[in-house]
Order: structure tokens, then C-alpha cells, then sequence
């Protein structure tokens, strides 16, 4: 299953700790993510993308505006709607299998899925694992695994806080590829926050890039390239150069270095 969100002009703001003030994390954030889509959230660090995200899990409520899911209105958590971090939330005292099974007792679907624990074992490339516990891991199996759990639970949305951020280059790239495949896979609506543009580039369908604080929707980039993509392309390095340019980082000037 997979869920279709919709923001109306949503704005979040906090009270500040000197002087009273009031800091705006995002102000008037309006766009719909269709039921299965995978879309990034892309900004510069403190523009309010992962305050938004936790907004639409539920877990922050916004001070203006509506969040919807599947046209109701977002009010709390709700197992239909997963979050995961940038760091793992794994148990260290649970082996993986535990892991796994835990997060399936919590969306109450171990008894019917428990046989399943070691299809998406398997899916993951932990079954050799599956009696490791999380310090016993390297760091992309850990994500590897986490990511396993909050697509284990079922979720009709996944939202995602820069799951890969912490991650060298090499298993970064490896992880993306195993977040497409589960993705298309299971189906589910993505909701992905990252400050890597080719990342929000290789994985998504369609791109909105947020401006700085407070956070707006400065422009919503379709990403017309087909699976699986390739970083060297053309088209990807103008998209990459467009989305650039919008965040204000793209040169005016095209520049030969000598190596």
C-alpha cells in the first residue's frame, strides 16, 4: 500500500531561548506527493526539511497550514506513517532477527509476517547476520538493517532524515541502489531530506528544493530520467547544474583547471 500527502501552506515556528523571540524553521510550504512516489526534500542545513518531515510523521504539529494524508488530516503518529533517522534505531541488545521482529510486532503484524523475517533478511543481504547484533555490524549494515525494519512495518509513507548522511562515499552509493530496489519492490509513497544534490537526483522522481531559513518551496524539479540512472550522464549533470543554480551555488563561469 502507499499513502498520498498533501501540505497546505504550512508554517512552523518556534519560540526562541533568548529574548523571546520567534525563529520560522518553514513558512507557506505547499506541494501533494502522489501514492507511491519518491520524493527528496533538498536544502542548505537549517532551511526546516527534517522539522517538516516531522511534521507530516506526526510527531511536531505545524503552527499554521494543514498536512493531509489520503485527504485527512495529519493529527499524531500513526504506524502508516514511519520516520527514519539519520542514525540507526536499532536495539543493541536485539540481534538483527530481533530487530526485524520487533518492528513487525509493532506495526501487530508479527504473527502473520513473522515466517517472512528472513525474505527480508535476504532482501537486505543479512541473512549471514542474522543473529548479529548491531555493534557486531559495519556501518552500512546497520543502516542496511534499519532501513529493513521501517519498510518491515509496512508503512503506506516512509519518511527518511538523511538515512545515508553519516556514510562514506562507497557505501553510500551501494545503499542507494538497495533504496531503489526496495522502493520498487514494496511501493511505498518516499519522502527523503538530504543536502546531496546528485542523491536527491539518482534516487527521486521529482525534487523540491527548499530555500534557506525560513525554509520555502523555491522550485519542484521533475527528474525525467529512467532507473537505473547514471551520475555521469548529460541530462543528470543538467539537472545537477539547474539545481545548483537555484541554491546559489552554481559558478557564472565555466573554468579549465590544470591537473
Amino acid at each position: 500500500m502507499s499513502a498520498g500527502l498533501e501540505l497546505k501552506n504550512l508554517t512552523k515556528s518556534f519560540f526562541g531561548a533568548s529574548k523571546g523571540e520567534t525563529v520560522t524553521a518553514f513558512e507557506n510550504v505547499s506541494f501533494g506527493v502522489a501514492p507511491g512516489e519518491f520524493i527528496s526534500l533538498l536544502g542548505t542545513s537549517g532551511c526546516g526539511k527534517s522539522t517538516l518531515l516531522r511534521v507530516i510523521a506526526g510527531l511536531e504539529t505545524a503552527t499554521h497550514g494543514e498536512a493531509l494524508c489520503d485527504g485527512v488530516p495529519i493529527t499524531g503518529t500513526d504506524p502508516k506513517r514511519n520516520l527514519m533517522f539519520q542514525e540507526h534505531t536499532l536495539f543493541p541488545w536485539m540481534t538483527v532477527r530481533g530487530n526485524i521482529a520487533f518492528a513487525l510486532k509493532g506495526a501487530r503484524l508479527y504473527e502473520r509476517e513473522r515466517s517472512g523475517i528472513y525474505a527480508w533478511l535476504e532482501m537486505a543481504g543479512l541473512t549471514e547476520f542474522a543473529k548479529s547484533y548491531p555493534h557486531q555490524l559495519s556501518g552500512g549494515m546497520r543502516q542496511r538493517a534499519a532501513l529493513v525494519c521501517a519498510l518491515a512495518s509496512s508503512p503506506d509513507a516512509l519518511m527518511l532524515d538523511e538515512p545515508l548522511g553519516a556514510l562514506d562515499s562507497f557505501t553510500r552509493m551501494t545503499l542507494q541502489d538497495e533504496l531503489i530496489r526496495l522502493w520498487r519492490e514494496k511501493g511505498n509513497t518516499m519522502l527523503l531530506v538530504t543536502h546531496d544534490v546528485d542523491e536527491a537526483i539518482y534516487l527521486s522522481q521529482r525534487v523540491i528544493v527548499m530555500s534557506p531559513r525560513p525554509g520555502r518551496v523555491s522550485e519542484i524539479v521533475g527528474i525525467p530520467l529512467s532507473y537505473p540512472r547514471n551520475r555521469a550522464d548529460r541530462d543528470f549533470a543538467g539537472l545537477r547544474a539547474r539545481i545548483l543554480k537555484r541554491l546559489d551555488y552554481a559558478r557564472d563561469t565555466q573554468e579549465d583547471y590544470a591537473i
